[in-house]
């Protein structure tokens, strides 16, 4: 034992991951810590050093994406190859076995990120489905292989913040209410990956496009895209490593703003070894 990371969640990265230091006045999503800005101070007085931050990028939905993505989208969609699909509730198991083959190839070795097994995805979407909307999580193919994935959560805590932290029979029903009856105007993105062998293709801007059809009111008219009524007024993406230049670079291109930043510290045993970062993944 070597050295100590915190705060951390003993499982995945997806949630419950990360100190944060900017933000703090920002209501937190669901799954995100929440901490007064005074422990950053603890921890570095402690003697924690920065392994890496976590970057979360905020927009607002009515405003129209970059003309370069639309441009990369027409280059795409021209190819009869491609292809594109949301998740429909009523056929998990398939869009499971999709989401593991994207995930282990893109993700899976990267950072101790393990592999995830169908079976696992298939239960995690199950545990979604309750609160799960369709149009705002994407599937792109190319020849009906699985490349590309894009998957949201409406910002759960816009109603359990009405429940006061309890989760017994009555509050389930009142969360049921809640749902049907409260629009909720914030979603959050989960996870957004291209397999290797798609990057750099233009596979990210189709995804985000083909996505913006439903949830932004996309529409082609005379050659131009245009927007009508979105289904969602806010939007901010879980945390991308600062170690990920490719993603961060793909998440400010959507004209994103920083809206806070989370950090993963670690702690060397031996006070003397040199400390070294996260390395940049190429």
């Amino acid at each position: 034992m070597e050295a100590m990371d915190g705060p951390i969640n003993f499982g995945e990265r997806d949630k419950w991951w990360g100190l944060v230091v900017q933000g703090n006045e920002i209501s937190p999503m669901y799954g995100m810590n929440f901490n007064p800005q005074y422990y950053q101070q603890l921890f570095e007085n402690y003697g924690f050093k920065i392994f890496f931050n976590q970057i979360c990028f905020s927009l607002k939905v009515k405003e129209r994406l970059q003309q370069k993505f639309y441009d990369r989208h027409a280059e795409c969609a021209a190819d009869p190859g491609f292809s594109s699909a949301h998740i429909r509730k009523n056929n998990l198991v398939k869009f499971a076995r999709d989401f593991s083959l994207v995930y282990n190839k893109a993700w899976a070795g990267h950072g101790g990120m393990k592999e995830l097994e169908e079976k696992m995805v298939l239960k995690m979407f199950n545990l979604m489905k309750p609160v799960m909307d369709e149009r705002i999580n994407w599937f792109v193919y190319y020849n009906d292989d699985p490349v590309g994935i894009f998957i949201n959560l409406p910002d759960l805590n816009q109603w359990f913040k009405y429940l006061n932290g309890k989760f017994g029979i009555w509050q389930k029903l009142k969360f049921l209410w809640l749902k049907a009856t409260k629009k909720n105007n914030k979603f959050t993105g989960l996870v957004f990956g291209v397999v290797p062998e798609w990057q750099g293709k233009g596979v990210d801007c189709y995804m985000i496009v083909e996505a913006c059809k439903l949830i932004q009111g996309v529409y082609i008219e005379n050659g131009e895209y245009k927007l009508r009524t979105t289904i969602y007024d806010d939007y901010e993406m879980q945390w991308i490593g600062e170690f990920n230049p490719k993603m961060i670079n793909v998440a400010e291109a959507l004209g994103t703003y920083r809206s806070r930043v989370l950090t993963t510290y670690r702690y060397n045993f031996d006070r003397m070894k040199e400390f070294k970062p996260h390395p940049v993944l190429s």
